[in-house]
């Protein structure tokens, strides 16, 4: 019913969002197909346009969860468009995620949409808005590793392969740390409508710096093992080995050179 109250204009996907899948879809065939004579380049393209793609599903995620809740206002501000310029702050929502990717292969949680819940009822609806991002996360992790879990690897390209082991790294860090109930993180804003009103207010003027704190821990090298320690558990669950995960990085950091252990790989 609320979808009533956004006109198709609102709703009309943006040829910014279908330009990056354009270039998810050709890149992912050059990687597959093996056309580009580096196929570190057309790895290193793949991979970057479909984590965009994915940084822009988890935003509509959330918008598109607010809306069906009671806040209309987020067709008139652009956020059913899929278009990333229209969110919040494009630069903490788009380009730091992908600087973060080029420089640690760390899938980034960004803070994009603004929700007007003062439109919203219900603790649950609330919740739900906040889970819906780290939720698409976790769908476009299952997506990339289902050829693995699936044993379904015969006729997939060594370095597709590679490359969808990557970005299932990608999604699971991004769960993972989105759903950390750390203020400013959508973990904590699926538990905060449960929380008193008074330890709301004793937190609200930590969130801004939830993040940071979050990568401060992460330069901890006993909080970094246990941390990636848990996505390679994850990852091999899903079928992922580390040989994998190792070399998808190391052919999406193309300019670093060939890994001749990964080179030899089949």
């Amino acid at each position: 019913m609320t979808t009533a109250t956004t006109s198709r204009a609102d709703r009309r996907i943006s040829p910014v969002f279908l330009g990056i899948l354009a270039v998810t879809a050709v890149t992912g065939w050059a990687t597959w197909t093996g056309f580009a004579e580096q196929p570190g380049i057309a790895v290193f393209l793949f991979v970057t346009a479909a984590w965009i793609v994915s940084l822009c599903l988890h935003e509509y995620a959330h918008a598109r969860t607010a809306l069906h809740s009671g806040d209309i206002s987020v067709g008139a501000k652009g956020y059913l468009t899929l278009n990333p310029l229209k969110y919040t702050h494009a630069l903490l929502s788009i380009v730091l995620p992908v600087v973060f990717v080029i420089m640690g292969g760390i899938g980034l949680p960004g803070g994009a949409v603004f929700i007007e819940r003062g439109r919203i009822r219900g603790r649950w609806r609330h919740s739900l808005i906040s889970a819906a991002g780290p939720l698409t996360n976790v769908l476009f992790a299952a997506v990339c590793t289902a050829p693995f879990w699936l044993h379904a690897l015969d006729g997939v390209p060594r370095d597709f392969r590679y490359a969808l082991a990557f970005l299932a790294l990608l999604q699971v860090t991004a769960a993972i740390l989105n759903f950390l109930p750390v203020p400013g993180l959508d973990g904590y804003g699926v538990i905060e409508p449960w929380l008193s009103y008074n330890v709301k207010r004793q937190v609200e003027p930590f969130a801004p710096f939830g993040l940071l704190f979050v990568f401060a821990l992460l330069w901890v090298p006993s909080v970094n093992s246990v941390f990636f320690d848990a996505i390679d558990a994850i990852l091999r669950g899903l079928g992922i080995g580390v040989d994998d995960q190792y070399c998808g990085q190391e052919l999406y950091r193309f300019w670093q050179g060939s890994d001749e252990h990964c080179s030899v790989i089949r």
